[in-house]
């Protein structure tokens, strides 16, 4: 492989002796050839298999020229929003417009469409129209049947009907588009190629189709939600390599949506291979002028240690995407690059991370899974750990003592969050000991996510009590070895099962324990998740029974408004959801209340003195030096043992 960016222009294919591309790879993000990077990954792979490859990245949707920069490649375009949703990428939870796009040159919002898949598709079949069109990357992957869209608060076809392409790559993409080349290398039509696990295709009938499970019609699913929610179960139980089956989704008597079984994960080696191809671990010289690429600057000096995760959330899309069954790169691989960051002119010695979904996740949940598959209507570690989970930190200690070693590395971070539940569940106390010793520094970030059991369960999230064991074995370890660290808890407000008293709960958990979150996360409905699901349907999938979904905004800003209820500014929605949960005996000078009553003479008052009277009760009075400083999870933090 020639070292080297891949060219973006047609100059820099020209300047390679290339008259015409095997590939042009489509995405919605500026060009960054580091293995973060989803089209990087993609397009390197097939570099390394002999194809000539081009990046368009981010065109310009409103011109047709746009398109043409490389002409007609000589198999396919492959098309990606880019490493997120463009929809996500684009609107807050509250659907407002975002002010900046991190994979954008200099952080420039605007620079890809809205349903970038679907646009970038219907533009390029405008002026080509029977070139083959593989759309991959994760909103086509997570939109690749039937599926609710919550920004336009509708159920979407198949993203394949919709794009107009002809294949979707889902999931990890490595071993689906490699055979899509191969086999269209070979000369089939595009047509033809149905038959590719990790692939959803389109036909006409259902004769060439081994051994299908129906599922409802898209007009069954329209027609009522129960349908649905009977449908994604059916697909969130499908969605192991091993025992998956090939799934229909009818849309007429003469069209077919057909989900062939995932893909097999790859082996180490094969991982190991990913991640050593010749990246150039930078943006595109061509972002120089407008400062670069936001979004390199989390993951430049982080490592991907693993894929998949066991943890089975409910709001999380990893099992539709990356799978359950855990794949991980050899320490020799993950040292080789840890060394080349030391290269680094701009390293400081800090490595930032190393993870993926679960950081502290390094082999499958239990051998059967290697042969076998994950269990598709058990979860590993929900609601307690299984009993043939095989928990072991070993390997990953092993790991980070390596990784401390290497000359010019001064700290290794763990940022990619770890389940706490699974380190509860190891007899031995060495990996958590060594995180606090040498890979936190001040602050730990968990997600609990919640602390009403109730919510916990929709949540797939260990009880509440695994989590205050947790606390308590923390601060245990770092009272042991004489630091002074602290967790910070990731919390979601408003996901489904989520009342006004099960908000409210959580407010006095975090009143008793002293701080306040600078920052809540909604719950965000994004597709093929088990929560948006409920979201939509008003049930859970996994039993159909009945779910509480605050959907109606204000509700929602209440229950926000409750995890930062020591925030002066939600005053008002703080004591309004207290009376609608019928919550006054919070209101009061007690150390128990979570806000103060109004005086009268208040509302005649300057914003200052309001905030002085509205202060959390049982806090004292704040001297007026310090009247407008927030209290925040950085710095309150009561010694005390929960």
């Amino acid at each position: 492989m020639k070292q080297g960016f891949l060219p973006i222009s047609r100059k820099e294919m020209e300047d390679r002796g290339w008259s015409q591309p095997d590939f042009v790879y489509v995405s919605g993000d500026a060009y960054v050839d580091h293995p973060s990077f989803g089209h990087a990954i993609i397009t390197r792979l097939l570099e390394s298999l002999g194809y000539k490859v081009c990046i368009l990245p981010q065109p310009d949707w409103r011109r047709r020229e746009s398109i043409m920069e490389f002409g007609e490649p000589r198999l396919a375009f492959l098309v990606s929003a880019g490493n997120m949703d463009s929809m996500v990428n684009h609107y807050t939870v509250a659907k407002k417009r975002r002010r900046t796009d991190a994979f954008s040159p200099g952080g420039v919002m605007g620079k890809r469409p809205d349903y970038a898949v679907v646009v970038y598709c219907n533009l390029i079949r405008q002026v080509y129209k029977h070139t083959p069109i593989i759309a991959g990357g994760i909103e086509a992957s997570l939109r690749r049947l039937a599926h609710y869209d919550y920004w336009s608060d509708t159920l979407k076809r198949s993203i394949l009907l919709d794009s107009g392409a002809d294949l979707i790559s889902y999931g990890m993409g490595e071993r689906s588009i490699a055979a899509v080349a191969e086999a269209l290398d070979a000369g089939l039509s595009i047509r033809d190629i149905t038959y590719i696990d990790g692939t959803v295709c389109k036909v006409r009938d259902l004769s060439s189709v081994y051994d299908p499970v129906i599922l409802p019609s898209y007009e069954a699913l329209k027609e009522d939600r129960l349908n649905y929610a009977r449908s994604f179960y059916t697909q969130y139980c499908n969605t192991d390599p091993f025992s998956g089956r090939r799934l229909v989704e009818p849309y007429s008597d003469h069209c077919f949506v057909v989900q062939n079984p995932p893909a097999k994960p790859l082996t180490q080696e094969e991982m190991d291979q990913v991640y050593s191809y010749p990246y150039m671990r930078t943006w595109h010289p061509a972002y120089d002028e407008a400062g670069g690429i936001p979004a390199i600057q989390e993951v430049k000096f982080s490592l991907v240690s693993n894929r998949g995760c066991f943890g089975g959330c409910s709001f999380c899309a990893l099992t539709f995407h990356q799978g359950r069954i855990l794949q991980t790169r050899s320490h020799k691989s993950l040292l080789t690059e840890a060394k080349g960051m030391t290269e680094d002119p701009d390293f400081k010695g800090y490595i930032h991370d190393v993870g993926g979904p679960t950081a502290n996740f390094r082999q499958p949940s239990c051998k059967k899974q290697l042969t076998k598959g994950v269990c598709s209507k058990k979860q590993c570690l929900f609601p307690e750990p299984c009993k043939n989970l095989e928990v072991s930190h070993r390997d990953y200690v092993k790991l980070l003592r390596k990784l401390r070693e290497v000359p010019g590395v001064k700290k290794v971070f763990i940022r990619s969050g770890i389940r706490f539940d699974y380190v509860m569940a190891d007899r031995d106390d060495t990996f958590l000991r060594e995180l606090c010793q040498y890979h936190v520094s001040g602050q730990l970030k968990v997600a609990p996510e919640h602390i009403a059991d109730p919510v916990l369960d929709r949540m797939g999230k260990p009880k509440n009590s695994v989590y205050q064991s947790f606390v308590k074995k923390y601060e245990s370890i770092n009272r042991q070895i004489g630091k002074k660290q602290y967790l910070v808890p990731y919390l979601m407000s408003s996901h489904p099962g989520s009342t006004l008293k099960e908000a409210i709960a959580l407010s006095e958990y975090l009143r008793d324990l002293g701080v306040m979150p600078e920052q809540v996360q909604d719950f965000y409905p994004t597709p093929s998740t088990i929560s948006t699901c409920m979201y939509y349907t008003g049930v859970d999938p996994r039993d159909m029974g009945p779910v509480y979904v605050p959907k109606n905004p204000h509700e929602k800003a209440m229950q926000r408004a409750l995890i930062q209820f020591r925030d002066p500014r939600n005053y008002d929605l703080v004591l309004e959801a207290l009376k609608k949960a019928g919550r006054m005996d919070l209101v009061g000078f007690d150390k128990k209340c979570l806000i103060r009553p109004r005086r009268p003479k208040d509302k005649e008052e300057g914003a200052g003195r309001r905030i002085k009277q509205y202060a959390p009760a049982g806090q004292g009075e704040r001297k007026a030096g310090k009247r407008g400083k927030k209290k925040t999870i950085r710095n309150i933090h009561r010694k005390k043992t929960i």
